[in-house]
């Protein structure tokens, strides 16, 4: 390891969603004054153009079955880049917080001995739904929200999830889709098979998709899942706000003939 005259840091910066305008002001000045920037696979690369020109960018994104490093390797990285370069930014998609992995890495680095700051960004759980109209607290309707990973660490199915079915809470799923089946079906264990659901990918940016449909017809939309692209799932009642679901819901009374 170099030693540098520089005083090593390391940035954890939340990037948000994916459109570059949802970091924060705090998280768009660290990305500009990094000497070096680590970012993921869920990070808009527009953002590396704030960087100033001599800045190293190193990928190491991690993927369904693709991981450039591991887990400890990109830790150790931080640490390394610190002592070599100066201020190291860790750009990570949504919240680092949330499913990130960010406070093994910031405890990791200090160990090390480096200093360490976090900048907070927005979740992709809160403002992919917002985006499209969905308000994952409403009154009358929901008085709360779980968001819980669709996938364990083992590849499970979080036991939380059939937890959360039992309660009225609007459902936010992330990292979820390769189990969407198993989950849709611990769900319609304990709610109403009319409950509605959406399916958002790549959330906020240009090639955003959504598909929408109920519990009990969740077989229609498989086939339209991008498995290759990030995603979140939204159950719960509340998602019968977005238009496109009462577009549908029309669409099913006037084929049925009510």
């Amino acid at each position: 390891m170099k030693s540098s005259s520089k005083n090593p840091k390391v940035i954890l910066v939340g990037a948000g969603p994916g459109d570059i305008e949802l970091i924060t002001v705090k998280g768009l000045k660290a990305i500009k004054k990094a000497d070096v920037i680590l970012y993921d696979a869920l990070v808009n690369t527009e953002f590396l153009d704030f960087a100033k020109p001599e800045t190293k960018c190193v990928y190491v994104g991690k993927r369904f079955n693709d991981h450039k490093y591991s887990q400890l390797e990109i830790n150790q990285m931080l640490v390394e880049y610190a002592y070599e370069y100066g201020t190291v930014v860790r750009l990570k998609g949504g919240d680092p917080y949330v499913f990130g992995r960010g406070a093994e890495e910031i405890t990791f680095v200090e160990s090390r001995g480096v200093e360490t700051e976090m900048i907070s960004g927005i979740s992709s759980a809160l403002a992919v739904p917002a985006s499209h109209g969905v308000s994952l607290t409403k009154r009358g309707v929901s008085q709360s929200f779980w968001v819980i990973t669709g996938t364990t660490s083992s590849g499970d199915v979080s036991q939380d999830i059939a937890l959360a079915a039992q309660s009225s809470a609007t459902l936010v799923v992330l990292m979820g889709l390769r189990n969407f089946g198993l989950i849709i079906n611990e769900i319609k264990k304990h709610r109403h098979k009319y409950t509605p659901f959406a399916i958002i990918q790549n959330g906020s940016l240009p090639n955003e998709t959504i598909l929408i449909d109920t519990i009990a017809n969740y077989k229609n939309v498989i086939d339209a899942i991008d498995f290759k692209a990030p995603g979140i799932i939204v159950i719960g009642d509340v998602v019968a706000d977005h238009p496109s679901f009462l577009e549908e819901e029309i669409q099913r009374v006037l084929e049925l003939g009510f």
